[in-house]
């Protein structure tokens, strides 16, 4: 196996709290054990055009506090195809990088297991997303803060659901995994979280109605993970009208704002202690695998397992959110 001598840093797909962090670990980690490193722009859109930058200590001080990613971001279409991989992977070999470091979600870490074994490049990922959907982790980069933002938006919601005695249905991130929304349920007090794990089983905002949850509150904070199963917030607040027209209901998309924002300190540390393991990886000669965190250890995740869609949701969790909103 060739030794790693040169490191390469992408952040791709979208952007999470804490990868900058991360960003900052993986270079001072790298640079502390003799290694070089580059600073690669735009995701694989800059890894295919040969935006690649050369990093110092200096490059990544003062961001550990910042949202976003100083790496920037961007959708790559030239990557997807076996031309535009071949092109970064010279432009990889050409700025003198022997192994990357890729922080992302499921797409970013798909598109690293392809690129790693058409041309044999040592990759190692770290877990940035808010959505918590990644197999192998107890947690990813930037959920913490996003479910933050959510519990600090609900807070403030409540008290207009309260004075006018409403039905408020808040959209949240999160696609195919319900996190932000259960566990922001329960942070926030919230009366229900509908997510796309359980619609297939019932009718969620049917039970919602039929369990009476106006029975001993005037108002209800429901939850909704952005989703075609779920319907959506609006999908929700139209049935309210035609199937329900008693309630009077409102909605609100938190939208992008849960991807903004200064990372907690819980994400500072996760991407901190993650980006100082994605270099002790590589030079323990690992290669197409994530770092995860179980129990508190960091763990290595086989790219394969990391974006399996395997990883479940807490029913228990559901149970609670029912029994505290009584």
């Amino acid at each position: 196996m060739a030794i790693v001598k040169c490191i390469g840093i992408l952040t791709s797909g979208g952007d999470a709290p804490g990868m900058n962090a991360a960003i900052r670990a993986v270079t001072r980690t790298a640079m502390y054990n003799g290694l070089k490193v580059k600073g690669i722009m735009r995701g694989y859109h800059g890894l295919v055009s040969g935006e690649i930058i050369d990093f110092t200590s200096s490059s990544v001080s003062n961001i550990i506090q910042k949202g976003g990613t100083i790496l920037k971001t961007a959708r790559s279409v030239e990557f997807r195809t076996e031309e535009g991989r071949k092109t970064a992977y010279e432009n990889m070999k050409a700025a003198g990088i022997d192994a990357l470091v890729v922080i992302g979600g499921d797409g970013s870490l798909t598109g690293a297991a392809t690129f790693a074994r058409e041309f044999d490049v040592p990759i190692v990922g770290l877990p940035g997303t808010i959505d918590n959907d990644l197999s192998g982790t107890d947690s990813t980069i930037g959920y913490d803060t996003a479910l933050n933002t959510i519990m600090d938006a609900v807070d403030k919601l409540r008290d207009t659901a309260t004075s006018h005695e409403r039905l408020f249905f808040v959209e949240v991130m999160g696609n195919t995994a319900g996190y932000l929304a259960l566990n922001g349920a329960i942070a926030s007090g919230a009366e229900a979280a509908i997510i796309p794990e359980w619609e297939t089983e019932a009718d969620q905002l049917s039970e919602l109605i039929d369990q009476g949850f106006r029975k001993s509150k005037s108002s209800a904070i429901v939850l909704v993970a952005e989703n075609k199963a779920t319907g959506g917030a609006m999908g929700l607040a139209e049935r309210i009208k035609r199937e329900y027209p008693q309630y009077d209901a409102r909605v609100t998309i938190l939208g992008h704002i849960q991807r903004g924002g200064s990372p907690t300190a819980t994400d500072r540390i996760l991407a901190s202690r993650m980006g100082a393991a994605a270099i002790k990886a590589l030079m323990e000669g690992q290669r197409n695998v994530m770092i995860g965190i179980r129990d508190r250890e960091m763990v290595y995740v086989p790219f394969a397992k990391a974006v399996s869609r395997t990883k479940s949701i807490d029913r228990e969790n559901g149970e609670l959110v029912k029994i505290l909103s009584m």
